[in-house]
């Protein structure tokens, strides 16, 4: 029998050993060990030996018991494939035997172990797991049954999927009914395990579980009052995605559980607050929110404003009284990787918004990103954000009141969580809270200079969620000031507040644009000071400071002053940083916002800078290939530092336009881009087609010899399932259009389907729909036999999607090619001739040419129908329509 297998006493005091050193502090032992546990891997039965320490030697230290079933642990989840099977039958018999050790911790390793095992697929391949683990729930001993249910909860939070699939026979009907049984058990610890398997099965409507659902609820009623917080906190978690799926069954009983989790955010232990506060989060996204929950506003909003306070242990992980920090450097651990946002082609919209409106910008509510991440308070202020959109003003009654105190309150703390209120419910209160700003606004502004750092950082984010409105009134009166205090906090003396400043910052230049023009010398002059002075983190945040301001003012930072104030602390981090540094990300980020608003003014910097990103293309690719040949060798590349380079590449070629010419041709981008549009990963493809636009606007010479190539490729990526891919493909093949001409003819059938297909694609997003009518347009305007046959397929969707967006080049060529195809085939606008006339309608300006244009199409429409027919056709019109028509073109 293999059981019966006996460690070699030497070779289990190595091992011992071994376990002992690698609890050791120091690296270098910590390194060496890991080497020597990779070579006994070798051998097969290195394992039977770390399973013996964790079950059999009981004289050894609990500690090192537990590392030796950790460590196993990890070579289950490495080679278990390889393990012999005389050995995975020993180690899986071991842990069914000693799921009941009297040590809670061996207790909780065999349960990790068990579970590991499981997951490797092994469920299948070891039947009695289950029914053994449910056999012991039944048993006298605690520890067993404790040791079972924590290995059975491990199970059912890692293999959820397939205990509730045709693979295993359906084990959950069994084990559901007997988990419930097990909520009214003695032991808390019981209680709680026997809940949290059950809510494993929640969210996934499990079927097992929707048949027991009421006794279900039942059960969880009656623990509501338990006296252990474990159990209360899986009640609540219970009731929040109970909310979600079942939210019929818990209608009946809405009253009292609103009640009920009112109590629970108030616990006394913070972990069940939590679980609680979470659930008014989750039924402000359901429907009957405003229904179920107006009669307890009242009693909610002074709850929720009161977790908005810091907690003392909050205060003391924030350092909150250490005040000036900023020569102190900062904790590595503690810099969060940035995600890189590839770039999207988009077109700019009547009253100015750009593309930033789709894509959401979350202003993550309040700004303390390194405590523990989740906690009571921004629970709290996410809740109150959410029902503030939820009830709008009505939310006001409850919460003015509590703000007069809030705001003015000599404590700090107290003060310091009205600002949080205030910021959470700028968003959904903002008309109710009109009359109140010009009051407000210069109180906040004071309190950008409070003594305490933590009150200016929030009040920092508070006024960036005003900025709207302050942006909306005359400059003096509120921008003047805010700008000229928020400089100052730029360079705060304390780190948080600064990280709080610049980004505040960022959104304010956002919403004013050009409206800093004036204020430009001082500006750079703070961001430029604020360099020298920061920290490692914070200079990320500062480097978006500053694209952002290129991106808000554009051309007017083109003065040899400013040039002169920005770009020499930018060029000397760009040669700072190595090309493996992930600090060269939001630094490539600034300096693309850098490069395409100061246009020829970038000239003396691109050929370092340009040189460099075609390097980190090349240097990417080419460990990719090493990967790919030689995955044993070569980890996967960082694909990031090829993406980023590739958008700055796009900055260089929008902001130097002609002038990137030289560049190009004296490297070897396109070779490089060719690779990178059939890459597998979506992200390069989308940079790598925006610059293709890009270097098409700027260079089309270079271009035109790969176009051939090029083409089939573009065609492919025509999947609106990807969104951004499809969006900059589309946008590309537009802009080679107007380059090719009538030369376009041979590649129009490879795409034109497509497009037509997105077009008329229901929830397609609004840029993708813009791009999209943009290039058919410019298409037919190129080709328009090819192309004018199939103007009825698209003709009104193409005219819905392009009345909004402002008078601009892009457009020009559109319309000037759907006027064009009208001419070739008159009778595909027929029927959708109203859509025409709107779509004509939303220009302010066009040159006169396409005016013309647009008058015969106009003209010879009335004059084909007779002026009766024309007459009731127009009646039809929307008044402001009518009244354009009649005095543009006078029909």
């Amino acid at each position: 029998m293999e059981c019966q297998w006996k460690p070699d006493e030497q070779g289990l005091q190595q091992i011992l050993q071994l376990l002992k050193e690698s609890q050791s502090p120091d690296t270098s032992t910590q390194r060496s060990v890991q080497q020597k546990l990779e070579q006994l891997n070798q051998y097969p039965d290195f394992n039977n030996y770390l399973i013996f320490v964790l079950t059999k030697l009981k004289t050894e230290d609990e500690p090192t018991r537990s590392l030796s079933g950790l460590i196993l642990k990890n070579n289950v989840k490495a080679h278990y494939q390889n393990f012999p099977n005389g050995v995975s039958d020993f180690i899986k018999n071991e842990c069914l035997q000693n799921i009941g050790d009297s040590s809670p911790l061996i207790r909780a390793t065999v349960g990790i172990l068990i579970t590991t095992i499981a997951s490797k697929g092994e469920l299948q391949n070891w039947p009695e797991l289950l029914p053994k683990l449910c056999l012991l729930l039944d048993s006298e001993d605690y520890n067993t049954c404790e040791g079972a249910f924590g290995a059975l909860q491990k199970i059912c939070e890692d293999s959820a999927e397939i205990l509730d699939s045709d693979m295993l026979d359906r084990p959950l009907n069994v084990m559901i009914p007997k988990f419930l049984q097990f909520f009214k058990h003695s032991s808390p610890k019981i209680r709680s395990h026997a809940i949290a398997c059950v809510n494993q099965f929640i969210i996934s409507r499990t079927q097992a579980l929707m048949l027991h659902i009421d006794p279900f609820i039942e059960n969880l009623f009656a623990l509501a009052g338990d006296e252990e917080p474990e159990v209360r906190k899986n009640v609540c978690r219970a009731l929040v995605m109970l909310l979600e799926v079942r939210l019929d069954r818990l209608l009946p009983h809405m009253h009292n559980i609103i009640e009920y989790m009112l109590q629970r955010t108030q616990d006394q232990d913070e972990n069940v607050a939590l679980e609680a506060c979470e659930f008014w989060l989750t039924l402000a996204e359901q429907p009957v929110c405003k229904e179920v929950l107006s009669g307890h506003l009242h009693k909610l909003t002074p709850v929720l404003v009161n977790g908005m306070k810091y907690s003392e242990i909050d205060i003391i992980l924030l350092k909150g009284d250490v005040e000036e920090d900023e020569a102190i450097p900062d904790n590595e651990q503690d810099i969060r990787p940035r995600f890189h946002r590839s770039r999207t082609v988009a077109q700019q919209h009547e009253g100015g918004d750009s593309i930033e409106d789709e894509e959401d910008d979350e202003d993550d509510l309040d700004d303390d990103e390194t405590i523990s991440d989740w906690n009571l308070r921004k629970c709290s202020a996410a809740a109150l954000d959410v029902l503030a959109n939820v009830f709008r003003d009505d939310l006001l009654l409850h919460i003015l009141p509590l703000l007069k105190e809030l705001l003015f309150h000599p404590e700090w703390l107290i003060k310091e969580s009205g600002i949080l209120v205030l910021g959470a419910i700028a968003e959904g209160c903002m008309q109710g809270m009109i009359p109140y700003l010009p009051e407000l606004i210069p109180h906040l502004v004071q309190c950008l200079s409070d003594k305490k750092a933590l009150v200016r950082s929030i009040t920092c984010w508070t006024l960036s969620r005003y900025a709207h409105w302050v942006v909306s009134q005359p400059p003096d009166t509120y921008l003047k000031p805010l700008m000229t205090e928020l400089l100052k906090r730029i360079l705060d003396s304390n780190k948080r507040v600064q990280e709080a400043a610049c980004s505040a910052f960022a959104t304010l230049e956002e919403e004013a644009c050009t409206e800093l023009v004036p204020y430009l010398a001082y500006i750079l002059d703070t961001l430029v000071f604020a360099f020298s002075k920061y920290q490692h983190k914070n200079l990320l945040i500062l480097y978006d400071a500053i694209g952002t301001l290129a991106d808000s003012v554009g051309h007017h930072l083109n003065k040899p002053e400013y040039i002169q104030m920005l770009m020499p602390p930018l060029i000397q981090k760009w040669n700072q940083l190595k090309d493996e540094d992930k600090d060269l990300f939001p630094l490539l980020e600034c300096l693309s916002s850098v490069a395409t608003a100061l246009q020829s003014g970038f000239l003396p910097y691109c050929e370092p800078v340009y040189q460099r990103c075609v390097n980190l293309v090349q240097k990417t690719l080419a460990h990719a290939v090493l990967h790919q040949t030689q995955p044993e060798f070569y980890e996967a590349p960082d694909k990031d530092f090829m993406i980023v380079a590739l958008d700055l590449l796009s900055g260089l070629a929008e902001g130097l336009g002609g002038n990137i010419e030289q560049l190009v041709a004296r490297s070897n981008i396109l070779t490089l881009m060719y690779q990178c549009m059939q890459d597998k990963m979506p992200e390069v493809r989308q940079s790598s087609f925006a610059l293709l636009g890009d270097l098409t606007k700027a260079c089309f010479q270079h271009v035109k010899p790969c176009i051939a190539n090029f083409m089939p490729i573009l065609g492919t990526n025509l999947n609106p399932e990807l969104i951004s891919v499809c969006n900059n493909a589309t946008w590309a093949i537009g802009e080679i259009s107007i380059q090719m001409g009538s030369e376009m003819q041979p590649y129009v059938q490879m795409v034109l389907q497509q497009l037509v297909e997105i077009i008329n694609r229901p929830n397609t997003p609004k840029t993708l729909l813009e791009n999209t009518a943009i290039t058919i347009g410019r298409l037919g305007y190129v080709c328009p036999q090819e192309v004018a046959p199939m103007l009825q397929q698209f003709i009104r969707p193409w005219c819905t999607s392009l009345r909004n967006i402002r008078d601009n080049e892009e457009k020009d060529s559109a319309f000037r090619g759907i006027c064009t195809m009208i001419t070739v085939n008159p009778g595909g606008v027929v029927q959708d001739f109203i859509f025409f006339c709107d779509a004509v309608a939303s220009w302010m300006n066009p040159k006169d040419d396409l005016r013309e244009m647009f008058y015969k199409i106009l003209h010879g429409f009335k004059n084909q129908v007779g002026d009766e027919n024309w007459r009731r056709f127009s009646d039809q019109f929307p008044l402001p329509l009518k009244e354009r028509l009649a005095a543009f073109y006078g029909v």
